[in-house]
């Protein structure tokens, strides 16, 4: 191929995003040899079938990196979050996890997460100006002995 086109797609489709997250994920499995990923995908929804809340991350190499958590004002302080977290990390200890990760901004309630055990590892300031970008990480518990 002598020229490829450089196309600009600022809100691409499921199926584009799906196939470049598919290839870095290949990518990955492929060089370290560990192929154990599972996706993670935990999300709450009202009797009336509108979604009030998710969380969604994946487990690979003995982690559990969390990609977003977002919970509906309409249902915040009443542990929603709580429950997509704890769902989360049982998920990822039932899967060989020993630790989680994630990414938050000092404007997304942070103590939320340092209160779960979460420990702040890097800051990354000004990201966005007069913020900051936070990575966080906590140890899981080993699992528990099936009986």
């Amino acid at each position: 191929m002598d020229y490829l086109d450089l196309v600009f797609e600022p809100f691409p489709g499921d199926e584009l995003s799906q196939f470049v997250s598919d290839h870095v994920i290949n990518v990955g499995l492929a060089r370290t040899g560990v192929t154990d990923w599972h996706p993670v995908g935990f999300f709450l929804r009202s009797p009336r079938g509108e979604w009030l809340g998710g969380l969604i991350g994946h487990v690979w190499g003995g982690w559990l990196h969390v990609k977003f958590l977002w919970v509906a004002e309409a249902v915040r302080g009443q542990r929603q979050g709580s429950r997509l977290m704890d769902a989360a990390e049982a998920f990822a200890v039932e899967r060989g996890a020993f630790a989680a990760t994630l990414e938050t901004h000092s404007f997304h309630a942070p103590e939320f997460y340092t209160k779960r055990g979460y420990e702040v590892f890097a800051r990354l300031d000004n990201y966005p100006p007069g913020h900051a970008k936070l990575y966080l990480r906590k140890p899981l518990p080993p699992a528990s002995p099936a009986p």
